[in-house]
């Protein structure tokens, strides 16, 4: 990331923080419960603790991966060779969030939940320690980076998780064809177009009770671009900025299309 995109999404954020609403400003009986049983819920939990542990051991480690495929808009910058800890540190959502997504999987029960981007598995694992009786669906691009999650879900017992190896555009539609998710994770590729491409197939297959997750809507201006885009699709009846991530919802009792911009 380049001193000025940081300097770019520093004032984006600052822009969010000072107009984002809080449960006070919400209308929605739905959006309201989602804040104060989830979004609002940040105390720790000794749930968290296994996953958290899991973080600093990558952390620390030494060891060194061959990067065959991280997929366009990878946060860990160029090269074939990378770093554990690098990849852990740049590539992973940080602790708040898989803990949103720990909460967000218990609050709406999915069977399935499908993710587009493992990398080293800490919001996979988040998801699937959350509800040990969904079944998660993770893609990746690169198979040396699905062996290191494949390690890391063993070491947290996780029997949960069905890995898949190779490029979105031809694993997502093999997917899809097995299992119908409601509750999708869209990160691993930060570009306009492929995010777009990724949500019209998994919309396609959705039930009106889905909910989608997408990374990083303010990362480039493709990115809102993407996220206005799919705010705008007749489907979606409802959407939530959180600025780093966007909740987006199908349901049918929502008469009137609302956008939230909530701050978290």
């Amino acid at each position: 990331m380049s001193i000025q995109h940081q300097i770019d999404l520093a004032k984006k954020y600052l822009r969010y923080y000072l107009s984002a609403g809080n449960r006070h400003d919400v209308h929605s009986p739905f959006v309201f419960s989602l804040i104060e049983e989830v979004l609002n819920k940040k105390a720790a939990r000794p749930e968290y603790a296994p996953m958290e542990t899991l973080r600093e051991q990558l952390l620390q480690s030494k060891d060194i991966v061959n990067v065959t495929d991280l997929g366009a808009g990878s946060l860990t910058g160029a090269g074939t060779e990378r770093k554990i800890s690098d990849i852990t540190r740049h590539a992973a959502k940080p602790p708040k969030f898989g803990q949103l997504f720990y909460r967000l999987v218990q609050y709406f029960k999915p069977a399935y939940v499908l993710e587009l981007g493992t990398s080293m598995g800490m919001s996979t694992a988040y998801m699937a320690k959350g509800r040990p009786e969904s079944t998660i669906y993770t893609i990746e691009g690169c198979p040396n980076i699905t062996a290191k999650a494949k390690a890391n879900f063993a070491s947290l017992g996780l029997t949960n998780v069905r890995q898949f190896t190779g490029n979105f555009d031809d694993v997502l539609p093999q997917v899809l064809a097995q299992v119908t998710p409601d509750f999708v994770y869209i990160d691993g590729n930060h570009r306009k177009e492929p995010t777009l491409d990724y949500f019209r197939q998994c919309a396609a297959k959705a039930s009106e009770h889905a909910v989608f997750i997408f990374d990083d809507i303010h990362w480039t201006p493709g990115m809102e671009e993407a996220w206005k885009t799919i705010q705008d699709d007749e489907r979606v009846t409802l959407t939530i900025d959180l600025f780093f991530i966007g909740l987006v919802f199908f349901r049918k009792d929502f008469k009137v299309k609302q956008h939230f911009t909530i701050k978290f």
